[in-house]
């Protein structure tokens, strides 16, 4: 099959997040398919921008075809950013003859964050004769509202309701990263045949395989604290605010007395905040350390006692969640707690750690004594449960071909 894979945001191993069009293109490859994807040069999200030396420029990474349209560069959320979608839009109704090429007779997909791609990819699929899908990441334009308080009434608001409208009516599958969301689309004109749930994953490969090192001042911060005979609980990501981070300083607090080691690993516009806390809290069990590469992750997990995840209360979260994160943790088959309220629960699904309400300093703290108390053997088959369920659930393998299969059926 001819597939065109549309992603805004679209990244590799290369270029850095955001990696699920690259996971599943390389896995439809090896499956005997030709991939396209197509993508903006400039995205918040990559930490190495591709290449431009002119308005679209072609690139192989492991036999998926990718195609960069220059768009221009945006910080935040504002104006500039509105005015990078739009550019990326535009430039695929302009090119879409060029692009029906791609995926003659197979099936284009709109997977954007925001749904304005479904309008050219709808057309670029009639040219094509080809089918359309529409993967949804995030639910637009509720999670805006919801999160960003903008009003239902705004224009922006409105154009990318009226853009959801569409890809519900008129794609041939639906596929969500979100497992609870079906009731919300089909308010708004999705037939539930259409729905499928295809969730993130993870390549075993880069786990089972890795010899990568951690850095020197991570592996020295795990070693101190098992000398001196400690617990380390492990949070690795953003230091913003959807990452509830405070209430795990304040847990740390509540335990200042006890062997746990709250290590904190990675970079945002909270953590200047964060370490003022525990500084003025006077807290010797937390430890700030930078961001690591992608490949030290699968080591630096492997090291903790327990790992940590937290995010701030959200009504929108009751369509469920696909955290990259989440799945990372469970692979390293460590014990889990999760600080979050959503829709669905992996951690409790598979009997791999704790879920505490989010936001509750004391809730996590207790968590954090509950795993201490197992013994190591109990602590490490409450960790291979976690692997055993995402090596069977969320196996990039596996779920590539779901996909392959919803787009044939559709």
């Amino acid at each position: 099959m001819n597939i065109l894979l549309i992603n805004h945001y679209a990244g590799s191993l290369r270029h850095g997040m955001e990696y699920r069009p690259f996971y599943l293109g390389r896995e439809w490859v090896k499956l005997g398919h030709q991939v396209t994807i197509a993508a903006a040069s400039c995205s918040h999200l990559r930490t190495v921008p591709p290449g431009m030396s002119g308005p679209v420029v072609e690139e192989r990474i492991e036999g998926v075809r990718y195609l960069w349209f220059k768009t221009p560069d945006y910080k935040g959320n504002g104006a500039r950013r509105a005015l990078n979608m739009f550019a990326f839009v535009s430039q695929l109704f302009q090119r879409q003859e060029q692009l029906a090429g791609t995926c003659a007779k197979g099936a284009v997909i709109a997977s954007s964050t925001y749904p304005l791609d479904i309008l050219p990819a709808a057309a670029i699929s009639k040219a094509a004769n080809a089918r359309l899908a529409f993967e949804v990441h995030d639910l637009w334009p509720l999670s805006p509202m919801e999160l960003g308080g903008m009003s239902r009434f705004h224009p922006f608001v409105l154009m990318m309701q009226r853009a959801e409208n569409f890809a519900y009516r008129h794609a041939q599958k639906v596929v969500s990263l979100l497992p609870k969301a079906a009731p919300h689309m089909c308010r708004h004109g999705l037939n539930p045949e259409k729905f499928v749930h295809v969730p993130n994953g993870i390549d075993p490969s880069e786990w089972l395989s890795s010899a990568s090192e951690i850095p020197c001042a991570h592996r020295e911060a795990l070693a101190e604290v098992n000398r001196a005979g400690g617990f380390a609980v492990l949070y690795a990501g953003a230091h913003g605010l959807a990452n509830a981070l405070p209430s795990v300083v304040r847990a740390a607090e509540l335990l200042r007395d006890t062997p746990a080691v709250f290590l904190l690993v990675g970079q945002g516009p909270e953590k200047p905040a964060l370490q003022e806390l525990a500084l003025r809290l006077k807290l010797r069990n937390v430890v700030f350390l930078p961001p690591v590469p992608k490949s030290a992750i699968p080591p630096l997990l492997a090291g903790a006692g327990a790992l940590l995840i937290s995010l701030r209360r959200t009504p929108i979260f009751r369509f469920g969640i696909s955290p990259n994160k989440l799945i990372d943790y469970m692979m390293a088959a460590r014990p889990v707690i999760q600080a979050i309220k959503a829709g669905n629960d992996m951690v409790s699904d598979s009997g791999c750690g704790i879920t505490v309400q989010p936001e509750d300093s004391r809730a996590i703290a207790a968590a954090v004594l509950r795993l201490m108390r197992l013994t190591p053997a109990e602590r490490a088959e409450m960790g291979a449960r976690g692997r055993s369920y995402v090596m069977a659930l969320h196996d990039y393998r596996v779920l590539a071909r779901d996909f392959i299969e919803a787009l044939e059926t559709a």
